[in-house]
């Protein structure tokens, strides 16, 4: 029943994804957090387990997403050079951060973070392209700061480097292709810093590699590969103002009931 659970998170997520054009990481973390509720897993470690396991996935989903966007040739590889390395670090440090924070205070952290997205795109905020790239170090910082929120979140970063690199002046297309490919550095630094950190608890439940919860890893990853395509093809049937408004609305949804959990 356990691993069905997973199969049917993880085709849900990835039918929301594919339908929304987002990563996965702000769908796949609800849901985990809810199976792993359910199945009274340790309450300190449910939504680091979640954060950790969602990060993991999304490893496969950053290969696939760039390599589709390198096709096209719409990935800076230069930008990504640049921003990689302060990415990595800030990824690091924020997972971390993450394992020494209450699992009830990252919830927090999380719902704040999704009804401020839920709100972007509810009022339709788009950043003015105002200035260009900042220099390698600057843009090494920002990334790192991307990484750390990032982590403590568990998405893959698309939700910050597209805005940040759309202000810069790089056309849309090409943010959304390197945004992927930044995607990459974050799930696997992200993923490894709380293998890292999770290592050797004896408190977490069996095939937990540190805080990487196999079962759910292999079963949202192989469930969400086979709907993502379907939920892609679905979104051709909306408006893109109209998706944005839908998600709006999942993701506030999504953001009060993990308020809602913490009463």
């Amino acid at each position: 029943m356990e691993y069905l659970l997973y199969l049917i998170g993880g085709a849900i997520a990835g039918l929301l994804s594919g339908l929304f054009g987002v990563g996965g990481g702000l769908i796949i973390v609800p849901i985990l957090v809810t199976i792993f509720t359910s199945l009274q897993f340790h309450e300190a470690h449910v939504m680091h387990m979640a954060l950790a396991t969602s990060m993991a996935t999304i490893i496969f989903t950053s290969i696939a997403s760039t390599r589709a966007h390198h096709h096209k040739q719409h990935v800076d590889w230069m930008v990504v050079r640049n921003i990689v390395p302060g990415v990595v670090i800030g990824t690091l440090l924020g997972s971390l951060v993450a394992t020494q924070i209450h699992s009830a205070s990252l919830q927090g952290i999380f719902a704040i973070f999704v009804l401020m997205v839920a709100t972007q795109l509810a009022l339709d905020l788009k950043p003015s392209p105002h200035r260009q790239l900042p220099t390698k170090a600057g843009t090494g910082l920002i990334g790192g700061c991307i990484g750390i929120i990032s982590s403590l979140v568990g998405i893959g970063g698309g939700t910050l480097s597209v805005p940040f690199l759309v202000y810069c002046n790089v056309a849309i297309h090409r943010a959304i292709g390197t945004s992927a490919a930044i995607g990459l550095p974050i799930a696997v630094s992200g993923a490894l810093g709380y293998l890292i950190m999770g290592w050797g608890n004896t408190t977490l439940p069996p095939y937990s590699l540190g805080f990487v919860y196999l079962p759910a890893f292999a079963g949202v990853a192989l469930a969400s590969s086979f709907t993502a395509p379907l939920g892609a093809t679905l979104a051709q049937r909306f408006s893109a103002k109209r998706l944005k408004r839908l998600f709006a609305i999942l993701l506030y949804a999504v953001g009060v009931n993990m308020c809602w959990r913490l009463f």
